[in-house]
């Protein structure tokens, strides 16, 4: 019989946050649009970080900020650079 108990002696971490916190997910579909372009495009350049691609980014994280689906950021905090 073992004295260790259930678990097998694994130590319990606690989960971390999300770095910049949650944010609602777009159940009425209201930056559907700016999503499945963003996602079309990545599929189409098969994941390279193309310009026109980070233009559909920054518009989809444009839509998501104006429809307070997330908190309102600078793009250069989310990793876009000023042209």
């Amino acid at each position: 019989m073992s004295g260790y108990g259930p678990g097998g002696g694994q130590l319990y971490t606690k989960p971390t946050p999300p770095q910049r916190g949650s944010f609602p997910l777009d159940h009425d579909g209201e930056c559907k649009q700016a999503m499945s372009s963003y996602l079309a495009c990545i599929k189409k350049v098969k994941g390279v970080n193309e310009d026109s691609c980070r233009e559909l980014a920054k518009a989809y994280l444009s839509c998501r900020m104006d429809r307070n689906l997330m908190a309102r950021d600078d793009f250069k905090n989310l990793g876009f650079q000023s042209p």
